[in-house]
């Protein structure tokens, strides 16, 4: 089953919510925006949360001012960042409550992860087929989300997300729950030796399970087609996360055009989701 369900608001902003985490904690909001709504025109046309593609910033404000109103959320507690495709997790606290909202100036800078325990701070990351993933610690009511890319994704991005909850809140990788959004599936998702030399060198790491077929396909034109998501959760479940505790949602940027911005299927012109978490206030 899917697990991230679409929900249009009110304002017309349709948004894919992490249904079952959001029925057992009502005050949990996670999820994923869609292209539907919002304010954008053109090559960004829709909800484009993203500030640092071509699109008017006020529109991109005013975007992100409705997926707040969408989501139920005060404007001042979404925090944002400006992503570099590292490994680098930041701990959130309530002095960073609301950075980069109006502006990338004072988003958080150059991290790719971000965990908190502060109730309402709503974390969000910003994505385009790039692979979102979502933490959640039900025991100490600590949040997480990482951006990763193939390359956050070989830096290994999950395994720092879990290793810094565990500092910084005491999580126990046996009570994370995760989930893998949205994201470029294998169906759609082409890489060189370059980017297949560098995730051998993390099945390898992983252990005898982690055989190559299972996380990607050679092709006639010597390229390979590979599976972020099934990688992520290797990484996840090596880091001590239960397999039954891991949900991955079926849905393709680059195929659902329709549903979501694609950077590879739109060639780079074109704007970008937020994921999000947090604990209302």
């Amino acid at each position: 089953m899917e697990p991230f369900v679409l929900r249009e608001a009110n304002n017309g902003c349709s948004v894919m919510i992490l249904d079952e985490w959001m029925r057992k904690n009502a005050r949990l909001s996670a999820g994923f925006t869609t292209r539907i709504g919002g304010v954008s025109t053109g090559a960004f046309d829709g909800l484009n949360v993203g500030l640092h593609v071509e699109d008017d910033p006020d529109s991109v404000v005013e975007n992100r001012k409705r997926l707040a109103e969408a989501i139920h959320v005060p404007f001042d507690a979404c925090t944002y960042a400006e992503q570099v495709h590292g490994k680098e997790i930041q701990v959130v606290t309530g002095e960073d409550r609301g950075a980069g909202n109006t502006s990338r100036e004072r988003a958080l800078q150059c991290k790719d992860g971000f965990v908190t325990n502060e109730p309402g701070v709503i974390l969000h990351a910003l994505f385009a087929d790039c692979v979102p993933l979502f933490f959640y610690d039900p025991v100490r009511g600590a949040v997480g989300l990482a951006h990763a890319g193939w390359k956050g994704t070989v830096l290994q991005i999950a395994k720092m997300a879990v290793e810094t909850m565990s500092a910084a809140f005491g999580s126990k990788a046996r009570d994370l729950k995760a989930a893998i959004g949205p994201s470029i599936g294998v169906c759609c998702y082409e890489v060189d030796d370059g980017v297949i030399a560098r995730v051998d060198k993390v099945l390898m790491e992983l252990g005898p399970l982690s055989e190559p077929e299972a996380f990607y396909e050679r092709k006639p034109n010597g390229k390979y087609m590979l599976n972020l998501q099934q990688l992520n959760r290797q990484i996840m479940i090596k880091a001590g996360i239960m397999a039954s505790n891991i949900e991955i949602s079926g849905l393709c940027t680059s195929r659902r055009t329709d549903l979501f911005f694609s950077h590879r299927k739109e060639q780079g012109k074109t704007g970008r989701m937020a994921a999000w978490i947090g604990i209302r206030a």
